[in-house]
Protein backbone atom coordinates (compact mmCIF):
# COMPACT_ATOMS: atom_id res chain seq x y z
CA UNK A 1 0.00 0.00 0.00
CA UNK A 2 1.58 3.58 -1.06
CA UNK A 3 1.47 6.04 1.71
CA UNK A 4 0.86 9.27 0.67
CA UNK A 5 1.26 11.86 3.52
CA UNK A 6 1.02 16.04 2.71
CA UNK A 7 1.01 19.15 4.99
CA UNK A 8 -0.98 22.27 3.72
CA UNK A 9 -0.39 25.45 5.95
CA UNK A 10 1.48 23.25 8.45
CA UNK A 11 5.23 21.59 9.01
CA UNK A 12 4.60 18.00 9.97
CA UNK A 13 6.57 17.05 12.56
CA UNK A 14 8.13 12.88 12.57
CA UNK A 15 6.19 12.40 15.81
CA UNK A 16 2.60 13.07 13.86
CA UNK A 17 3.64 11.29 10.64
CA UNK A 18 4.69 8.18 12.18
CA UNK A 19 1.39 8.48 14.33
CA UNK A 20 -0.74 8.67 11.63
CA UNK A 21 0.94 5.65 9.58
CA UNK A 22 0.29 3.49 12.30
CA UNK A 23 -2.97 4.64 12.16
CA UNK A 24 -3.75 4.26 8.53
CA UNK A 25 -1.74 0.90 8.29
CA UNK A 26 -4.39 -0.88 9.93
CA UNK A 27 -6.73 -0.44 6.73
CA UNK A 28 -4.68 -2.83 4.81
CA UNK A 29 -5.44 -5.76 7.17
CA UNK A 30 -9.01 -4.88 7.09
CA UNK A 31 -9.19 -4.04 3.40
CA UNK A 32 -7.34 -6.33 0.75
CA UNK A 33 -6.30 -4.80 -2.22
CA UNK A 34 -5.74 -0.79 -1.09
CA UNK A 35 -3.86 0.81 -3.90
CA UNK A 36 -3.01 4.36 -2.03
CA UNK A 37 -3.71 5.71 0.62
CA UNK A 38 -3.76 9.89 0.56
CA UNK A 39 -4.00 11.53 3.63
CA UNK A 40 -3.97 15.21 4.03
CA UNK A 41 -3.52 17.35 7.10
CA UNK A 42 -4.17 21.40 7.18
CA UNK A 43 -4.49 24.02 9.27
CA UNK A 44 -6.47 26.80 8.97
CA UNK A 45 -7.17 30.51 9.94
CA UNK A 46 -10.76 30.13 11.47
CA UNK A 47 -12.65 32.06 14.12
CA UNK A 48 -13.33 29.28 16.07
CA UNK A 49 -10.33 27.12 17.06
CA UNK A 50 -12.49 24.00 17.29
CA UNK A 51 -12.06 23.27 13.60
CA UNK A 52 -8.95 24.80 13.03
CA UNK A 53 -7.26 21.24 11.95
CA UNK A 54 -8.18 18.97 9.00
CA UNK A 55 -7.66 15.51 8.04
CA UNK A 56 -8.88 13.95 5.22
CA UNK A 57 -7.82 10.86 4.06
CA UNK A 58 -8.39 9.18 1.07
CA UNK A 59 -8.18 5.34 0.32
CA UNK A 60 -8.57 3.71 -2.84
CA UNK A 61 -8.87 0.02 -3.84
CA UNK A 62 -9.29 -1.52 -7.31
CA UNK A 63 -12.94 -1.09 -7.11
CA UNK A 64 -13.97 2.00 -4.56
CA UNK A 65 -12.90 4.67 -3.10
CA UNK A 66 -13.30 5.39 0.33
CA UNK A 67 -12.81 9.05 2.23
CA UNK A 68 -12.96 10.72 5.56
CA UNK A 69 -12.92 14.33 6.70
CA UNK A 70 -12.58 15.54 10.03
CA UNK A 71 -11.99 19.02 11.92
CA UNK A 72 -11.00 19.82 15.16
CA UNK A 73 -8.94 21.76 17.49
CA UNK A 74 -6.36 18.70 18.16
CA UNK A 75 -4.89 16.97 15.02
CA UNK A 76 -4.41 14.27 16.78
CA UNK A 77 -8.09 13.84 17.87
CA UNK A 78 -8.66 14.92 13.70
CA UNK A 79 -6.85 11.76 12.45
CA UNK A 80 -8.67 9.40 15.14
CA UNK A 81 -11.79 10.69 13.87
CA UNK A 82 -11.62 10.69 10.30
CA UNK A 83 -10.06 7.15 10.76
CA UNK A 84 -13.00 5.88 12.64
CA UNK A 85 -15.42 7.28 9.99
CA UNK A 86 -13.35 5.12 7.49
CA UNK A 87 -13.28 2.20 10.02
CA UNK A 88 -17.26 2.33 9.72
CA UNK A 89 -17.02 2.19 5.71
CA UNK A 90 -15.34 -0.47 5.62
CA UNK A 91 -16.99 -2.18 8.14
CA UNK A 92 -20.41 -1.45 5.62
CA UNK A 93 -18.18 -2.05 2.66
CA UNK A 94 -17.35 -6.05 3.77
CA UNK A 95 -20.92 -6.14 5.31
CA UNK A 96 -22.19 -6.00 1.78
CA UNK A 97 -19.38 -8.10 0.19
CA UNK A 98 -20.57 -11.23 2.70
CA UNK A 99 -23.97 -10.81 2.31
CA UNK A 100 -23.32 -10.19 -1.78
CA UNK A 101 -21.22 -13.58 -2.05
CA UNK A 102 -22.41 -15.35 1.20
CA UNK A 103 -23.81 -18.27 -1.05
CA UNK A 104 -21.07 -18.79 -3.44
CA UNK A 105 -18.31 -21.16 -2.11
CA UNK A 106 -15.43 -19.94 -4.28
CA UNK A 107 -15.05 -17.12 -1.69
CA UNK A 108 -13.57 -18.70 1.55
CA UNK A 109 -14.15 -16.84 4.84
CA UNK A 110 -10.45 -16.24 5.94
CA UNK A 111 -10.51 -13.84 2.84
CA UNK A 112 -12.04 -11.56 5.50
CA UNK A 113 -11.65 -11.07 9.33
CA UNK A 114 -14.60 -11.71 11.53
CA UNK A 115 -16.84 -8.87 12.15
CA UNK A 116 -16.83 -7.53 15.62
CA UNK A 117 -20.02 -7.21 17.29
CA UNK A 118 -20.31 -3.22 17.07
CA UNK A 119 -19.99 -3.77 13.08
CA UNK A 120 -22.15 -6.79 13.18
CA UNK A 121 -24.91 -4.14 15.26
CA UNK A 122 -24.51 -1.41 12.35
CA UNK A 123 -24.55 -3.91 9.09
CA UNK A 124 -28.07 -5.08 10.87
CA UNK A 125 -29.42 -1.35 11.06
CA UNK A 126 -28.06 -0.63 7.59
CA UNK A 127 -30.02 -3.89 6.16
CA UNK A 128 -33.15 -2.77 8.01
CA UNK A 129 -33.44 0.56 6.18
CA UNK A 130 -35.21 1.18 3.10
CA UNK A 131 -36.59 3.52 0.81
CA UNK A 132 -39.83 5.10 2.37
CA UNK A 133 -40.32 7.53 -0.59
CA UNK A 134 -39.97 8.52 -4.30
CA UNK A 135 -40.50 11.74 -5.11
CA UNK A 136 -39.85 13.00 -8.92
CA UNK A 137 -40.00 16.23 -10.22
CA UNK A 138 -39.44 18.35 -13.39
CA UNK A 139 -36.26 20.17 -13.95
CA UNK A 140 -35.41 22.96 -16.64
CA UNK A 141 -32.44 23.95 -18.26
CA UNK A 142 -30.62 26.67 -15.96
CA UNK A 143 -26.87 27.72 -15.36
CA UNK A 144 -25.21 27.37 -11.98
CA UNK A 145 -25.77 30.91 -10.48
CA UNK A 146 -29.76 30.31 -11.33
CA UNK A 147 -29.52 27.34 -10.01
CA UNK A 148 -27.94 28.87 -6.41
CA UNK A 149 -30.53 31.45 -6.34
CA UNK A 150 -33.21 28.73 -6.69
CA UNK A 151 -31.86 26.76 -4.03
CA UNK A 152 -31.60 29.80 -1.75
CA UNK A 153 -35.40 30.12 -2.90
CA UNK A 154 -36.22 26.52 -1.52
CA UNK A 155 -33.72 27.12 1.97
CA UNK A 156 -32.14 24.13 0.49
CA UNK A 157 -28.96 22.17 1.33
CA UNK A 158 -28.16 21.09 -1.91
CA UNK A 159 -30.43 21.44 -5.56
CA UNK A 160 -30.36 18.91 -8.61
CA UNK A 161 -30.63 20.69 -11.70
CA UNK A 162 -30.03 20.60 -15.81
CA UNK A 163 -26.99 22.70 -16.72
CA UNK A 164 -27.57 24.07 -19.72
CA UNK A 165 -23.78 24.30 -20.85
CA UNK A 166 -22.49 20.88 -20.46
CA UNK A 167 -25.34 19.25 -20.72
CA UNK A 168 -25.67 17.55 -18.26
CA UNK A 169 -27.58 16.69 -14.58
CA UNK A 170 -25.60 18.43 -11.80
CA UNK A 171 -26.02 18.75 -7.93
CA UNK A 172 -24.89 21.92 -6.15
CA UNK A 173 -24.74 21.78 -2.54
CA UNK A 174 -23.56 24.16 0.44
CA UNK A 175 -20.49 23.67 2.28
CA UNK A 176 -20.00 23.90 5.86
CA UNK A 177 -17.81 27.18 5.24
CA UNK A 178 -20.64 28.68 3.53
CA UNK A 179 -19.82 28.19 -0.24
CA UNK A 180 -20.93 26.45 -2.64
CA UNK A 181 -19.90 22.95 -4.33
CA UNK A 182 -21.05 21.82 -7.72
CA UNK A 183 -21.09 17.68 -8.92
CA UNK A 184 -20.83 17.13 -12.25
CA UNK A 185 -20.88 13.69 -12.80
CA UNK A 186 -19.34 12.36 -15.96
CA UNK A 187 -19.92 8.79 -17.43
CA UNK A 188 -16.57 6.87 -17.74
Amino acid sequence: MALVLTGKNLNLQERTKNYTEKKVEKFDRFLPGIIETRVELAKEATKSNLDRFIAEITVRTRHKILRAEERNQDLHTAIDIAVDKLNSQITRLKGKRKNRWQAHESIRNEDFPPLSDTAMDMLAEEETRKIVRVKQFSILPMDEEEAVEQMNLLSHDFFIFYNAEPGRINVLYRRADGNYGLLDPIIS
